[in-house]
């Protein structure tokens, strides 16, 4: 096994890459999907060192020792933080464990993992399964395609463009808003207790809806979904869109809920969906 120990800024190339596993106290990884040989390029290092190691194709870049060596007691004596950018190939898989770094992950198709704590995940253009687990970070996509499985405690989900097989979205009081499309045969579950829900599809999406909150409101734009002008609380909607082929499911305690339609001649815009304050 191949093994550094790196206190500075550092270059690395390597051969074959088969999976990268990254754990970070701080600071921020940068994961790009790259044709030219795999590298690590560590720009930034304060506190302890990282430690890379390279073995049978499997990459890792971690603070190793920092989540078992009484983790709030070693935070207490020293910062710890880098900065890296790892180039892999598309088709490599990708686990990240975050605590307070931040992520940006481009153009893999593999699938990826990020378990994060306060650090923020910026994924562009990433295919295949996607597994965000946050407590307060904001989660980010543009261009996703595939299955999304996403939980926080106050964490807040934006997703723009693309189109989703799957969305599993699950949190206590973060915001979930998404503008894209829904496969055929779609599914999306949205639960959360305070946060507020918005959702755009577009106005040809086919699937069986059905929204409900105990003490939020319900609007939206379909006329599918329109609630009782005088509608007691609980609330709750259901209806049959085209030919309801996929499923939407939204559910809150005392988070609105919203879902607009996106005219079929209405391109979505290349951000994250806007989520007013």
């Amino acid at each position: 096994m191949a093994r550094w120990t790196v206190g500075e800024p550092t270059t690395l190339d390597f051969g074959g890459i088969v999976a990268l596993k990254v754990m970070l106290v701080s600071g921020s990884v940068t994961v790009l999907a790259g044709g030219d040989k795999p590298s690590v390029q560590v720009t930034e290092v304060a506190g302890r060192p990282l430690t890379i190691s390279h073995e049978a194709g499997m990459l890792n870049v971690s603070h190793e020792n920092a989540l078992w060596e009484g983790l709030l007691t070693w935070l207490r004596s020293q910062r710890c933080s880098a900065d890296v950018v790892i180039t892999v190939p598309a088709d490599c898989p990708v686990y990240i464990n975050l605590i307070n770094a931040d992520a940006v992950v481009t153009g893999l198709n593999a699938g990826v993992s990020i378990k994060s704590g306060t650090g923020d995940i910026t994924l562009d253009c990433v295919t295949g399964r996607v597994d965000a687990n946050t407590v307060a970070g904001v989660t980010e996509a543009r261009g996703l395609d595939g299955a999304v499985a996403f939980t926080s405690v106050s964490g807040d989900l934006a997703l723009a463009g693309g189109v989703i097989e799957r969305l599993t979205a699950r949190t206590v009081s973060g915001r979930i808003a998404t503008d894209v499309d829904l496969a055929d045969g779609g599914e999306v579950q949205v639960n959360t207790v305070s946060g507020e829900v918005t959702l755009r599809l577009p106005a040809a999406t086919s699937a069986e809806v059905s929204l409900s909150t105990v003490g939020g409101r319900i609007d939206s734009s379909f006329s599918e979904l329109k609630s009782p002008q005088r509608a007691l609380l609980p609330q709750s909607v259901t209806a049959e869109l085209g030919d309801g082929a996929g499923r939407v499911t939204v559910s809150t305690v005392s988070g609105a809920i919203t879902v607009l339609s996106r005219p079929a001649d209405t391109a979505r815009h290349g951000g994250e969906p806007d989520m007013e304050d």
